[in-house]
């Protein structure tokens, strides 16, 4: 599926179900409304968007649709580039990527 926005995206993954918001906690993902802080290697990532934007740098964003291995689903979104967080690239380079 192709989204044209990064609000567009997080909209789409969670009428498909991915409805949890994580962030990034101490090397790990927390999803936020279930309350659960995950390990890389207790997730994967099913796809991701990648946006960026045409003459502005801060457009430049990343929306991961990631689920656990228990079948929390949800969203992270990210910068990339010269905004991109190194802790977050750490965890979320650490975790499987199973896109179909």
């Amino acid at each position: 599926m192709t989204y044209t926005t990064l609000a567009c995206a997080v909209d789409g993954l969670t009428r498909r179900g991915f409805t949890e918001d994580f962030r990034a906690v101490d090397g790990r993902l927390r999803a936020l409304g279930a309350g659960q802080t995950f390990a890389p290697a207790d997730l994967v990532i099913r796809e991701f968007h990648r946006f960026e934007g045409i003459s502005d740098p801060d457009d430049m964003a990343i929306v991961y649709a990631i689920e656990s291995k228990s079948g929390v689903r949800g969203t992270f979104a990210d910068a990339f580039g010269v905004y991109a967080d190194p802790a977050t690239a750490v965890v979320l380079g650490a975790i499987p990527m199973r896109v179909a």
